[in-house]
């Protein structure tokens, strides 16, 4: 197992919302479906780009006009040839929050 991939699914980890630099920034990503995180406290950060699961994606106690309240943002994506989905927590007045990965078993393919 991936070393980086471990780490990150084993507790929460401090995140911030990539590279919007308001609520309505992050807002504009999230209506896109494609949203990036970046983890702050691995060596020089990482950051993650994911398509956003919509049915998982909780954005019921946001304010994004008046940047209040937080967004529960999950979705799948692969890093370092494991693939994981991705859940945050951001606050809207900071864009900071927490988050981590959940390791999701490979798919198999069928054999020829």
């Amino acid at each position: 197992m991936d070393e980086l991939v471990e780490r990150l699914s084993k507790g929460d980890h401090p995140v911030i919302a990539g590279r919007a630099k308001s609520a309505a920034e992050l807002k504009q990503s999230i209506d896109r479906g494609y949203v990036l995180i970046k983890f702050t406290e691995t060596r020089g950060g990482t950051e993650l780009g994911m398509r956003l699961e919509n049915d998982a994606t909780n954005l019921s106690k946001a304010d994004f006009g008046q940047s209040t309240g937080t967004v529960h943002l999950v979705g799948k994506l692969t890093l370092n040839y494991v693939p994981v989905r991705f859940i945050a927590d951001i606050d809207l007045a900071t864009l900071k929050g927490t988050g981590h990965l959940e390791i999701l078993e490979p798919v198999s393919t069928p054999k020829s």
